[in-house]
């Protein structure tokens, strides 16, 4: 950090209002947090980078449905492990790196956003309507996925219940465990429910003649993630959409009969269906501002792109944007700090002229990682497809990601003045 002889507070404030409390929205706020306070964003590659010569008194607000940060990619251990559980949601309030004074917390909805007067209305969680005023709104809020994909408990003593509650239909499955579905989380959430529970039966469903169809990936990531799913223990049937599911009640135990395309019967105690049509969760927005699909459009720089009133004071990150490549929780950090500087740039102009130098996103590489066991299996286009113990430690470390995560983020850290 510079010297204050050569730090310059301007001389008005702004108030930021960010929708979502995950990984881009956590990453723009806390990236304006650094720059308001004269320093170098935590997210920032360039060890030469130098920090602003001007602070910025800003005030944060965060609204998000849920009471606390939920590692949301570590979501197929989260619901098939206790400890894990109780490790992968942690309160907005019981997080060092959140408890700063210019940084508050909603918990509840946007229900609409005035573009011209800049002003959110909010359902709180105790179903209030409220308003909220901002100079700069940030939209993160992300997805819509429906469970397993997502756990739908929005405290995290509900979300406890329901990971135990999940936990038990498991380990209770008497004809063992269907999971309906090929794509990413049934193949990590299939493999994580063999791991853990190795003596029960794990089959997993998948409608396409590979898995991962729905991926823009070579056809090796999806054979090796097959294959590793079968060093665990699943069984795979490719190839077979599930027409028919029925339960019947059998001596105090739910019982369900599957029937296949080819007409094949499964039994299975317990069934999982991982086939989620994620939604944007854009509805608080006009449609001016989205594309036919509810995804917000965006310029480079992630200001809406749309025929809006006071575009430069709105900007979109995360998965709920209109964005080429395979969305992942690296590239809405990213994202999310590329519009924090830009809005710091922004602030600059308005009150010392300074011209914006804009950080412009790339589109995104079609990249991937897959924690599935004790193994990892990647590809990229520059190392191709990998796969092994040491990469699973490497991508993942013991928790599915959850400590790299909240350390690039540090929010063990307590922020500085």
């Amino acid at each position: 950090m510079p010297s204050n002889d050569f730090v310059r507070t301007v001389s008005r404030s702004y108030r930021v209002l960010v929708i979502g409390g995950s990984y881009s929205g956590l990453a723009a706020a806390l990236s304006l947090i650094d720059l308001s306070n004269a320093r170098v964003p935590r997210f920032t590659y360039n060890p030469e980078a130098k920090p602003p010569t001007h602070r910025v008194p800003i005030q944060i607000t965060i609204v998000d449905k849920r009471d606390g940060y939920f590692h949301l990619i570590g979501s197929p251990k989260a619901l098939a492990c206790k400890k894990f559980a109780a490790e992968a949601w942690t309160r907005f309030q019981d997080i060092p790196g959140l408890k700063s004074p210019d940084l508050s917390f909603i918990q509840g909805n946007v229900s609409s956003v005035d573009f011209k007067n800049k002003v959110a209305h909010i359902v709180d969680s105790e179903k209030n309507d409220r308003t909220e005023s901002y100079d700069y709104l940030i939209a993160a809020s992300g997805l819509r996925r429906s469970f397993p994909t997502v756990p739908q408990s929005l405290r995290r003593d509900e979300f406890l219940k329901e990971a135990e509650g999940h936990m038990a239909h498991v380990e209770n499955a008497r004809d063992g465990v269907v999971v309906v579905g090929g794509g990413a989380v049934g193949v990590e959430m299939a493999a994580e429910l063999k791991i853990l529970n190795p003596s029960q039966k794990v089959t997993l469903i998948h409608s396409r003649n590979r898995l991962l169809s729905s991926e823009p990936l070579p056809d090796d990531f999806a054979e090796r993630a097959h294959s590793i799913l079968l060093e665990t223990g699943v069984e795979v049937v490719l190839g077979q959409r599930v027409i028919e599911t029925t339960a019947v009640d059998e001596e105090n135990a739910r019982v369900w009969n599957l029937t296949l395309s080819d007409g094949r019967k499964l039994t299975a105690g317990h069934v999982l269906n991982a086939i989620s049509q994620s939604v944007p969760t854009s509805t608080y927005l006009s449609k001016e501002a989205l594309n036919e699909e509810g995804y917000i459009k965006v310029h480079p720089s992630l200001q809406f792109s749309g025929p809006i009133p006071n575009p430069h004071n709105h900007w979109a990150v995360g998965d709920l944007v209109e964005w080429e490549g395979i969305k992942r929780c690296g590239g809405a950090m990213h994202m999310g700090h590329y519009a924090a500087m830009n809005i710091h740039e922004h602030m600059l102009e308005e009150c010392t002229g300074q011209k914006p130098n804009y950080q412009t996103l790339s589109p995104f590489p079609a990249v991937m990682g897959l924690a599935i066991g004790h193994k990892a299996v990647s590809y990229t286009p520059a190392e191709g497809t990998r796969e092994g113990e040491d990469l699973q430690k490497s991508l993942f470390g013991k928790d599915m990601g959850h400590t790299i995560c909240w350390n690039y983020m540090r929010l063990g850290e307590t922020i500085k003045a």
